[in-house]
């Protein structure tokens, strides 16, 4: 298969659907978490674990969506640029499943069940353990700061590339019809 210089729909769409969970679920899991416990609080924890889950799957799709159909060939750019992007690209596709599989073992081990969407019981990853859970936590906190640092750097070199560079290099993941780079 040819490589083109865009990405597929799919991939494109994928991309802009997880980049939207991931960021509203970060900013709930923000508001969230300064909250007095309260029934409003408690729908909050239910949505942000509801979402975790939904990203979860999503990323099992893009992740099979990206090892079965070429992406488009490099960007012209320098060596140690490409290396960066593919180490960056890299760590996010690993968190985009640590993050949620880490909030998901942090409520299995706080004793409240994940029920997805309110309907779909899911299995608890680990026994109820308070000590366990308070680690955990902390490993999700880390995790998600960690993701949301990596995503900022993706946007920054993007806008970088786009806006300084103006090498249309963010043409290839814009939605809608392909258009001139340049």
């Amino acid at each position: 298969m040819a490589p083109t210089h865009r990405y597929s729909t799919t991939a494109i769409g994928l991309h802009w659907l997880l980049a939207l969970a991931i960021f509203g679920t970060f900013a709930v899991g923000i508001y969230m978490h300064e909250l007095p416990m309260s029934p409003t609080k408690l729908k909050l924890y239910n949505w942000h674990k509801w979402a975790g889950v939904t990203i979860l799957a999503l990323s099992f799709i893009r992740l099979a969506w990206r090892l079965t159909h070429r992406p488009p060939a490099d960007a012209p750019m320098p060596a140690w640029q490409q290396k960066a992007a593919h180490a960056a690209h890299l760590a996010l596709y690993g968190l985009f499943f640590a993050v949620p599989l880490s909030g998901w073992s942090y409520s299995s081990a706080a004793g409240f069940p994940v029920v997805w969407l309110g309907v779909l019981p899911l299995p608890d990853f680990v026994p109820v353990d308070r000590d366990l859970a308070e680690l955990l936590k902390g490993v999700h906190k880390v995790l998600t700061l960690s993701l949301a640092a990596i995503v900022l750097v993706h946007v920054a070199a993007a806008l970088k590339h786009h806006f300084i560079d103006k090498d249309g290099l963010l043409q290839r993941m814009r939605p809608g019809p392909e258009s001139n780079p340049r």
